[in-house]
């Protein structure tokens, strides 16, 4: 994903002006150790419930001040370093956008992306 881009178009928007205050971006990486135990890992396979993705969103853009959500997930094997989540929450304040983000990313990395650590 080109944040730079998708902000852009974000910000194209006619309501944007009237109804964001704040944008807050997760980009989730390949970590080179396990979190279990540090131990060094060498790729992640990584599968996407894209599904499951796209209702969290529908759920989490009702909250109160979500202007807008775009996630972005990938699917396959990566090295450590890559790319593998994309959140991206526009809204009114951040006492509202804050935990949205928080809170989603919790529900889609633990209801919806299946990962395996290859060492």
């Amino acid at each position: 994903m080109d944040i730079n881009k998708a902000i852009k178009e974000l910000k194209q928007n006619p309501k944007f002006t009237d109804n964001v205050g704040m944008i807050l971006i997760h980009n989730g990486v390949v970590r080179g150790w396990s979190r279990k135990d540090r131990a060094q890992v060498t790729a992640l396979e990584v599968t996407p419930d894209f599904a499951k993705i796209e209702t969290l969103r529908q759920e989490f853009i009702q909250k109160e001040g979500i202007f807008d959500i775009i996630i972005e997930a990938y699917s396959g094997t990566f090295q450590p370093g890559d790319d593998l989540l994309y959140i991206i929450v526009a809204g009114d304040i951040r006492d509202n956008i804050k935990p949205v983000l928080a809170d989603l990313l919790d529900r889609v990395k633990t209801e919806a992306i299946s990962k395996k650590e290859i060492f």
